[in-house]
């Protein structure tokens, strides 16, 4: 078995005003990962660890003591590791994980704020979900953390109030949604087949007709099979991955935006830059001058 990285080390804390010294332990704090190919356990943490994947697409398989999943995890999907737990992952390859680590309190305050708690709330273990608010608070947490927390305390706990409040959100949601019918999504060697295709096929005009063929459905099939697994729609998914071939080859070449545009599936230069900014935040240039 692979023993995994350090990655819960204690990070250091937002600079607070002296008087303040004594705040305690942060109710939510962030960690950006790298996280091994192979088997391994996490350590023991008495917080909730939400694991937020970054990058390339990487199968995967998740347990957490009876709760066992597999799949592909894909770029902006999150697991949730319950406090005090331990869980065990085996990786086909290695990957970088965006850690959110939220205290019991935290979620015990915000259920009773919310109405639904009363004492100790546990969150349920969870994997391969995806849920906007949840990616974006955990792009705002990473931002804080580079660059040393610049907007304080007061934001980062109106960010733990936001998490906390969607964490519980989501989970009434998925136990609701278990309370009915089960519904089915596409399979992990189906949809290995799928990303695999797209991500060899990215620079051409990909149809949904053509990926439903690909994972051996019909259309009216393949659509809410592949939005189950990987909780986005197909035209969306194959989006985020241009945007993310994008950012590699402006980070790693010196090849002109028109070029890159062409090869990542992009109209031109000018429909790169909006896909980006829409869905990243930031202008193509931007993310040239960052790897200066």
């Amino acid at each position: 078995m692979a023993d995994r990285p350090s990655c819960y080390p204690d990070t250091p804390r937002p600079a607070r005003p002296r008087e303040h010294a004594d705040y305690g332990a942060p109710r939510l704090d962030v960690l950006t990962v790298p996280v091994p190919q192979g088997l391994f356990d996490t350590p023991f943490d008495p917080r909730h660890v939400l694991c937020l994947h970054q990058g390339s697409p990487v199968p995967v398989s998740y347990r957490e003591g009876r709760y066992e999943r597999s799949g592909v995890r894909v770029q902006g999907q999150y697991c949730v590791s319950p406090a005090n737990g331990s869980t065990r992952w085996t990786m086909s390859g290695p990957a970088i994980s965006l850690l959110l680590r939220v205290t019991p309190e935290l979620i015990d305050e915000t259920a009773q704020a919310m109405g639904s708690g009363g004492g100790r709330i546990e969150l349920a273990p969870a994997a391969h979900l995806r849920d906007p608010q949840i990616e974006r608070i955990g792009a705002m947490m990473q931002a804080e953390e580079r660059e040393h927390y610049p907007s304080g305390r007061l934001f980062v706990d109106a960010l733990a109030d936001a998490l906390a409040a969607r964490l519980l959100a989501v989970q009434q949601r998925r136990f609701a949604a278990a309370a009915g019918a089960p519904a089915r999504a596409l399979p992990a060697w189906r949809l290995r087949r799928v990303i695999d295709y797209i991500e060899a096929h990215l620079d051409a005009d990909l149809t949904l007709a053509e990926l439903a063929a690909v994972a051996g459905f019909s259309v009216s099939h393949f659509k809410p099979l592949f939005k189950r697994a990987t909780g986005v729609p197909a035209h969306r998914f194959v989006l985020e991955r241009r945007v993310e071939r994008a950012r590699q080859r402006l980070l790693e070449s010196a090849q002109g935006l028109s070029e890159i545009a062409l090869e990542t599936g992009f109209a031109d230069a000018s429909h790169m830059a909006r896909c980006m900014r829409r869905l990243i935040g930031v202008s193509p240039m931007q993310v040239r001058q960052a790897r200066a």
